[in-house]
Order: structure tokens, then C-alpha cells, then sequence
């Protein structure tokens, strides 16, 4: 490239694009030296056309396909205008060629490029990395039509298959495709389909749209191994083949991207990695982007640079790019990623903030909430409960004189020391400064009792044994899920295998413990810290116990999304024996999570793991990098709050005078764009605001950042550093055997409560709207008499009518609701839930209309009402009906119970004939045979 300092700035910006054609795999000529046959694509400078030289003419295979307008770096701003002359170019006519207008245009800068491609059906220029291979745009021109063209053709969607939503989804999507939109958002609640949806939305653009590559772009390797099993049991509708045999699916786990493979599944540290001709280790894609040590180690000896073109990957590799779990995978350094490649790309997420709104463009093709998909049945709602300790509210005191442990955090070592000073605690502090094994002994028992008592209480298996649902506990530390596991297993009296950690530090392959937990009896319950927080599926989870407070609106969303999956009752009954059906889970919230202030901004903290020793070092030897100054800011803030009055004196001796307030806020403000902006003003006070020039502007900007980075950065020094980190070593936990803590609260949550009187209200609401038209329902409520009419089919009308119309009503959850109220108002349901969702159905019609006026299992109501009608047949005739008389009417009053109803013709059926059928009860009972009949079908059902 040619010496730029004695060039104008027009000829640095022409010397910039003969670079970026060189790398795309053109061949830049000048119009002296044109030589059409030696590559196959090539570009010449200032060629002749009818209406003047064009600053690039492109050829493929000798054919003029495109025209490039150049013009200087400063006039970036106004490569909109410049649109209007390089159309005019693409339609003259070239010197000695009689070509028709030319289809492909590029207005660039060097620094900014933008792309028009004039087959489109409204041709509209798009900002683009770079410019395209030569191969690409011949592989293009053999198509009839654009991508753009080609998506106005793509089909109706037949929605057979797909919920309500996702057809809505992909409409919608295909809308926004056809209207040239390059950003779309898909806000879709947890475990409403997001990946189905987007495994049927990409099947259409490779069959129908000819899509050449679709990336399906994570920011975890375990949901880019969750994505990989959804696209291999895919099967389109239309195909009796599965997705993978019709279309190549690659999961990255190296930088070789397979020239055959139609879809790429690949997290964004892979391909960024990719971009920067570098090898990532596996390592590095089990945490989402904002916890990735990897940052660092980019940054760690120089500052972090921008990616590059990179031919083997060209800004065309993909056609679209889907984005799983983007509210989080979008921003900083992965930003860069997606700009750098010419794809329409899709966000999915069930949790978006402002900073995702925006990315997109605000283009929403489609909001599917939480609460329209419990009303819908697709996911399930959920009850809190809460568990409240004196200590988890109040803290404590350990004082000047015990004994305790004082443990080290990372090793665990224990050492025995005798307090010199009382250590004041509160319930922040807790699993952190100080562990009180009492505190989390009280909590795990207090689950367990409430669990037996409130929460699950028909859970006893075949041997009266509780069997306790799975549940998923979220801890603050790895150190903290140590502690709970062990109590855990103490206090339910059970083994190894009962209770597991599923973290990425375990000692067990997590990925096998987490298989367990989903698809086996063990572990009954599992902790974590933030492994299985987002993204991964349990379905047989009903119960999430928070032992950590959470103050990101988004992450707590995504945690509570690990209960919603909706689970058939047969695959839950494999894992989970006694439940019936998954109608609803439970937070047990003990930390108070659910009320606690949320906040939807980043974290500073975006390299938790790396030592600080690591950062300290790193900003003392120069490395300016956004991300470093911030974590180091935010490790001195949580440093700030621990260390002693003492501590901190001493430390304004090393430091110059300056206080760790003072050094944060320095860090901070270094890479604050107002800070910058007011500074950079400051430097030009001397210049007139009508002389200043944009090379000005921007130096000034440059030279405001560097001094309040080296502001920033020259508190640092050996001393200080060693300061700190020794500092920071010191503070142990205390373990905090002494102070007992007590139980203050064990109840459900008012919310929950609230909850309770609007599904009663809404269930009784359902029922008195349609007991006109709902036959059984019409029985129920007018003709008290007819009860006895009332048959299984009639049942099973409702049932599947409530299913249809109001499926969050599922007779389970509405007892669940009933259960609630009582308790809260002290008083409890008398009888077990039905096992029959049926036969629970019954009871719950007859509690609303006033038949029970408390609720009782019908089967139960039924056995009472049998055993009152033999009393009354046996008074004053000892003995009225013999073993066998007896035997059949038992038969007779378990079909009712089944099916609500007995016909003379059902004598003729199981279990009947098996005893001689209607012949056999009519020698038992003879004239009085149908009596007898008629009179349990009225009695049984009173």
C-alpha cells in the first residue's frame, strides 16, 4: 500500500479500496492495463463510460457487472447523496461496450461502504463490511432473481404443526423479510418454541428462498448443543424426511466452516475467534459472552483489535443469522461480528431490554408474552412461596471472644481463631463475609416441611414414602452450593446421589448429572449458580428454590424459565411417580428475590474469574481496553465496601491521596463518551467553532480519552497493587456456627394468594357462563334431580371444552387454588386430590355450584355416600344383603365412581360379565334389580 502521508485525502481513500478488492479476490487494474482474462474478477480504475469515467468498473468472467464510486474518508456522511451518480454510472453505456445497465453498485469511503444491489425489487443501499467475493456475484448472477426478489415468492405458510404464536412468528417474519428489513426481533416467552420456531422458519428460506448458509448463532456451547438435537428431530411438515437429511448442519468446534454445509451452528466467541484467525478453546464457550475470561485474554498484553476482513470467511458467508438468547449476545466486542457480515439478521429472545429494541430497529415482528402463553396452555404459571429466617432478614453478630472458623474462600481450608472484635453480619453478607450453616440448615428444613404440608402434599408413593419433585436451587457461590448440597442430604436423610451440583466447576461431568436430572428418578434436587439459569431445558422441574437474590430483571426472568416447560403426564410420571400432571411450579423464594428492586442495565463485572492480581497487573502495564478498566472499577467497588477504616488509610499512602472512590470513579470515567465529549471541547477552547475541522474534532476526542486513561491508569504501581491484593486475600469467611437462626415466616406468598381468588373467581366465572349450553354443566346447576343422569361423555364434554377454550383452568391447578385459600385462611382441604383429572373436574363443579360447600374428592363423596346408604338399607333388617349381594354392589359403586353413571346395558360390559353380567344380578337380586340401580345412580351422586 502506498506511503499516505504526502496523498490527498482522495487518494488514501482509492488506495483503501484497492486493499479491501485485493482481499475480497479482485484484481485492480488500471484503464492503461486492462486485462479482462486474468482473474476472474477484476476492477479498473477510471473507466470511460458515456456520461465520464467511473472511479471502478467490476468484471466477472470479462463481463462488467458493477460500478464503484469513491469518494474521501470525510464524506462518509453523504454516501446517501452519492447513491444518485453511481446509479447514473451502473446505466451508462462503457467505452467499446454495448452493455445493459449494471446491476450491482458500491459507494465506499475506504472506511464506509454501502451496497446497492439493482435487481431487488426496490433497490436500496445497505451499509456492508466490505465487498463481495468475485465468486459470489457470479454464483448470483446465474440465479433469475435477487435474494430479495426471491423472498416476494416464497409460499403460504401452512401452519399444521405450530402454535398460534409461532405461525404468527414466521408470518410476520416473512413480512419483514419481503419489505427488505435487515433487522427483526422475535420476543417469544420461554419454552413457547423459540428454536422450533426458528428450525421451521429457515427451512422455508432454504427450500423456498434458495438461501445458500443460515447461522444459528449462540453464546453458550450447551445451546448450541441443544440447537444441534432440536435441528436433528426436526421434521418439516411437507417432508416425511428429518431436517438433517435434507439439509447439512455443522456445529462448529473449529474454525473450519464446511463449504457444503446449509445451516452453522456456532457460538459468537467461535466465529469471532474465526474472525481473528485464531483457535478458541472449548473452554471459552461455556459462559455467555458478559462472563467470558476470554475478553481478558485478548486484551491482557495489548488492547483488543476490531476484526478484520478474513477471506476464507466473507462478509456473504451466511444469507441470515439468527441470534438465540440476544438480549445478551449483541453488544461490545461481539458487536462487531454482526456488522461485519451482509445477512439479514433475526434476535430471539424471550427477555429484551431497551439496548435490544434498539439493535433491531425496533422492528418487533412478533411479542409473545409469558402471561399469553400460560393462557394459551403452552407454558405453565406459577405460585410463590416464601420461607423467611431471623437471620436471612436480620443478620447477626459473631462476638469479640468465640471461637470460630474462619475459612478460606477459594481452598476452603479451615483455621480455628479466637475473635478479637465483634463482626456485625447482615443478610447481604451472608455466604459471602459469613456462613451461618444454621441459616441454611433452617431454610432446607423448612422446604422440606412445607413441601409435605403446603407445597406438594399428595406426593406419597406406594410405601407411604414422600417423594419430594424435582427442584432446582440457585446458589450466589460455588462455595455456597457446596454448603447446601451437604445440608441437603443431611436433613432429607439421603444419599449421594439425591442431591447433585450441576456447575461447570464440578467435579462431575455436568452434562451427564444435568441428564440425570432431566430424564431420571436422581437427583431429586440439583444446585447451581448460573450453568442451567438460562437456557436449558428440565421439563419435570416444579419447584425452584432461590438461596440467592438476583437483581437483573432479565436473568431473573430467564431463571424462572427453567420451571414453565410444559411436560406430557406420562414422561413426567417416569421421573416423578406420584405427580399427576404438571399444572403449575413453585418459587420458593427465600431470599426475597421476588420482591427485591430489579434493574434492567449491564453488569460492570464482565470477567468475574480473572484474579485481580491479573487485572491490577495488566492496567499497570498500559493495556487500555474498555472492558479491563470497567471490571477492575467494579472488583474496587465491592473491595471498597469490605475493607476496614484502617485499610483504607493505608492504602492513601500508596496510592497518592486518593481513595478507592476517587480511583473507581477515575477507571470509569476514562471510557465515558460524555466525559470525552466535554473534555474534547475543552482542548479546542482555542480554536473557533467555525474553524474546526472534523480531523480536529476527532483528534481532540482521541487525545481527551488517552489523558484520562493515563489519569486513570498511573495510580497503579507495584506498591499499591500489592496493597490491594493482599488486602483483598484477607477477608475469610467466618463461619458462624453459634447463632442459631429460627424460622419467622412459612406461607405462601400474598401475590400467590390473590392468584388463588382469580383462578376460583375466573373457574367459577367459566362455569356459570356455559351451564346453559354445556349439558352437564346445565344439570349441575338447574337440575339438581338429574344428577344422576349425568354420564362420563358429558364429563369429558367439559373437560375438553375448558381444555380448548381456557387450558391455565386444569382441574389440578384450580384445586391447587382452593388449597391455597384455605390454608390461608387457616383452614385446609379435608380430602386428597383426586388422581382422575375427571373425577377431580366433578369435585370442583360441584364446590362452585354450591352442591359441597367445602371441596372433597367426589370418589371420597361417593364412598361416604355408599357406606350411608348401606347403613340405612341395614337398619332394622340384620344383615339385608348377603357376601355376594354386597361384592356386586361394591362393583357397581366403583363404575360410578369411574363413570359417574350406571346403564342396565353396562352390566353386560367389564368388570360385569366377568361375573355372569346382568343374568348373575338379576339371580342375585331379581325384581328388585332395577331399583337398586336407580337408586345409587341418585344416592351416590347426592
Amino acid at each position: 500500500m502506498t506511503d499516505n502521508l504526502n496523498q490527498n485525502p482522495e487518494q488514501i481513500a482509492r488506495d483503501k479500496i484497492d486493499q479491501m478488492l485485493m482481499d475480497a479476490g479482485w484484481l485492480v487494474q488500471s484503464k492503461n492495463k486492462v486485462d479482462l482474462s486474468a482473474k476472474k474478477g477484476v476492477a479498473v480504475r477510471e473507466y470511460l463510460t458515456d456520461v465520464g469515467p467511473a472511479d471502478y468498473v467490476l468484471f466477472v468472467d470479462r463481463k462488467p457487472v458493477g460500478i464503484i464510486e469513491a469518494k474521501r474518508e470525510d464524506e462518509g456522511h453523504r454516501l446517501t447523496v452519492v447513491e444518485e451518480q453511481s446509479s447514473g454510472y451502473a446505466r451508462a453505456k462503457l467505452r467499446y461496450l454495448n452493455n445493459d445497465p449494471l446491476p450491482f453498485v458500491y459507494d465506499s469511503t475506504g472506511t464506509i461502504t454501502r451496497f446497492t444491489d439493482y435487481r431487488d425489487p426496490k433497490p436500496r443501499g445497505r451499509n456492508v463490511f466490505s465487498f463481495h467475493k468475485p465468486e459470489t456475484i457470479a454464483e448470483w448472477l446465474k440465479k433469475e432473481k435477487s435474494l430479495r426478489s426471491r423472498l416476494l415468492d416464497i409460499p403460504v405458510l401452512d401452519p399444521t404443526g405450530l402454535r398460534k404464536a409461532q405461525e404468527k412468528a414466521i408470518i410476520n417474519l416473512e413480512h419483514s423479510f419481503k419489505k427488505n428489513r435487515p433487522r427483526a426481533l422475535i420476543q417469544m416467552a420461554t419454552g413457547a418454541g423459540k428454536t422450533f420456531t426458528a428450525c421451521t422458519s429457515i427451512y422455508r428460506l432454504l427450500k423456498h428462498v434458495d438461501a445458500k448458509r443460515v447461522l444459528f448463532l449462540v453464546d453458550t456451547k450447551n445451546l448450541g448443543e441443544q440447537a444441534e438435537q432440536e435441528f436433528m428431530t426436526f421434521q418439516p411438515t411437507d417432508d416425511n424426511r428429518k431436517f438433517t437429511e435434507l439439509y447439512n448442519v455443522q456445529r462448529l468446534s473449529s474454525s473450519y466452516i464446511a463449504s457444503d454445509s446449509q445451516v452453522c451452528i456456532s457460538t459468537i466467541q467461535r466465529l469471532y475467534s474465526i474472525l481473528k484467525g485464531e483457535e478458541l478453546d472449548e473452554s471459552a464457550e461455556q459462559d455467555n459472552p458478559n462472563e467470558s475470561t476470554w475478553l481478558l485474554q485478548q486484551s491482557n498484553k495489548k488492547k483488543a483489535v476490531p476484526v478484520e476482513y478474513t477471506a476464507r470467511v466473507p462478509i456473504e458467508q451466511f444469507d441470515f443469522i439468527v441470534i438465540d438468547e440476544c438480549h445478551r449476545s449483541i453488544y461490545n466486542l461481539w458487536k462487531q461480528v454482526l456488522d461485519y457480515f451482509d445477512a439479514f439478521l433475526v434476535g430471539l429472545t424471550a427477555t429484551p431490554d431497551k439496548r435490544t429494541f434498539g439493535f433491531f430497529n425496533e422492528n418487533v415482528v412478533s411479542q409473545y408474552t409469558y402471561e399469553e402463553s400460560v393462557t394459551d396452555g403452552v407454558n405453565v404459571p406459577y405460585d410463590v412461596y416464601t420461607i423467611e429466617t431471623e437471620i436471612s432478614q436480620n443478620g447477626e453478630t459473631v462476638k469479640a471472644g468465640w471461637f470460630v472458623d474462619r475459612r478460606d474462600k477459594l481452598t476452603r481450608k479451615k483455621r480455628w481463631q479466637q475473635e478479637d472484635e465483634d463482626t456485625e453480619y447482615n443478610r447481604n453478607d451472608l455466604d459471602k463475609k459469613v456462613v451461618n450453616p444454621s441459616q441454611i440448615r433452617h431454610i432446607v428444613r423448612e422446604y422440606k416441611s412445607a413441601l409435605k404440608r403446603d407445597i406438594f402434599p399428595n406426593r406419597l408413593d406406594e410405601n407411604g414414602e414422600y417423594e419430594v419433585p424435582k427442584t432446582l436451587v440457585f446458589a450466589k457461590t460455588d462455595s455456597h452450593a457446596d454448603d447446601i448440597i451437604k445440608i441437603i442430604r443431611e436433613e432429607f436423610d439421603e444419599g449421594n446421589d439425591f442431591c447433585k451440583k450441576v456447575t461447570y466447576k464440578a467435579d462431575e461431568d455436568p452434562k451427564s448429572v444435568l441428564n440425570r436430572f432431566r430424564n431420571s428418578y436422581y437427583p431429586r434436587i440439583a444446585v447451581t449458580v448460573d450453568m442451567i439459569a438460562t437456557g436449558t431445558d428440565v421439563k419435570p422441574l416444579e419447584v425452584l428454590l432461590f438461596m440467592r437474590d438476583v437483581k437483573s430483571v432479565n436473568y431473573f426472568e430467564q431463571m424462572k424459565g427453567r420451571g414453565t416447560r410444559t411436560i406430557n403426564n406420562d414422561t413426567l410420571q417416569l421421573v416423578t411417580k406420584t405427580a399427576n400432571s404438571k399444572t403449575h411450579f413453585v418459587i420458593v423464594d427465600a431470599v426475597g428475590v421476588v420482591k427485591s428492586k430489579k434493574t434492567d442495565s449491564r453488569p460492570l463485572e464482565r470477567k468475574p474469574t480473572v484474579p485481580l492480581k491479573d487485572l491490577l497487573g495488566a492496567i499497570t502495564m498500559g493495556v487500555e481496553d474498555e472492558d479491563l478498566f470497567l471490571s477492575l472499577a467494579n472488583r474496587l467497588i465491592r473491595l471498597e465496601k469490605q475493607i476496614t477504616d484502617k485499610e483504607k488509610a493505608k492504602l492513601l499512602e500508596y496510592s497518592g491521596g486518593k481513595d478507592l472512590k476517587q480511583i473507581t470513579k477515575e477507571l470509569l470515567t476514562a471510557f465515558d463518551q460524555d466525559e470525552i465529549e466535554t473534555k474534547s471541547i475543552s482542548l479546542l477552547s482555542e480554536v473557533e467553532i467555525s474553524d474546526r475541522t472534523p480531523m480536529q474534532l476527532e483528534d481532540a476526542k482521541k487525545q481527551a480519552q488517552q489523558q484520562l486513561t493515563t489519569l486513570a491508569a498511573t495510580t497503579f504501581n507495584g506498591e499499591l497493587n500489592e496493597y490491594i491484593d493482599n488486602v483483598r486475600k484477607q477477608h475469610e469467611q467466618i463461619i458462624d456456627s453459634i447463632n442459631i437462626d429460627t424460622v419467622t415466616k412459612s406461607e405462601w406468598d400474598t401475590t400467590s394468594v390473590d392468584k388463588a381468588k382469580e383462578i376460583v373467581k375466573d373457574f367459577t366465572g367459566y362455569l356459570e357462563q356455559h351451564k346453559d349450553e354445556i349439558k352437564a354443566l346445565s344439570i349441575f346447576y338447574n337440575q339438581p334431580y338429574n344428577r344422576r343422569n349425568i354420564t362420563f361423555t358429558m364429563i369429558k364434554e367439559v373437560m375438553e371444552k375448558l381444555r380448548l377454550e381456557k387450558p391455565i383452568l386444569a382441574p389440578d391447578y384450580v384445586w391447587n387454588a382452593y388449597a391455597a385459600l384455605d390454608a390461608s385462611t387457616g383452614s385446609a382441604v379435608k380430602s386428597k386430590q383426586p388422581t382422575d383429572e375427571l373425577t377431580a373436574l366433578v369435585s370442583l363443579i360441584r364446590r362452585a355450584c354450591g352442591i359441597d360447600k367445602e371441596l372433597k374428592a367426589f370418589d371420597k363423596t361417593i364412598d361416604e355416600n355408599f357406606k350411608t346408604w348401606i347403613f340405612k338399607q341395614n337398619a332394622g333388617q340384620h344383615n339385608r344383603f348377603t357376601t355376594e349381594q354386597m361384592d356386586w354392589l361394591r362393583l357397581i359403586k366403583d363404575h360410578v365412581v369411574s363413570s359417574y353413571h350406571i346403564d342396565f346395558e353396562d352390566l353386560d360390559y367389564t368388570p360385569f360379565d366377568g361375573q355372569g353380567g346382568r343374568g348373575k344380578m338379576y339371580e342375585l337380586f331379581g325384581q328388585e334389580m332395577n331399583y337398586i340401580l336407580n337408586e345409587l345412580n341418585e344416592v351416590l351422586v347426592a
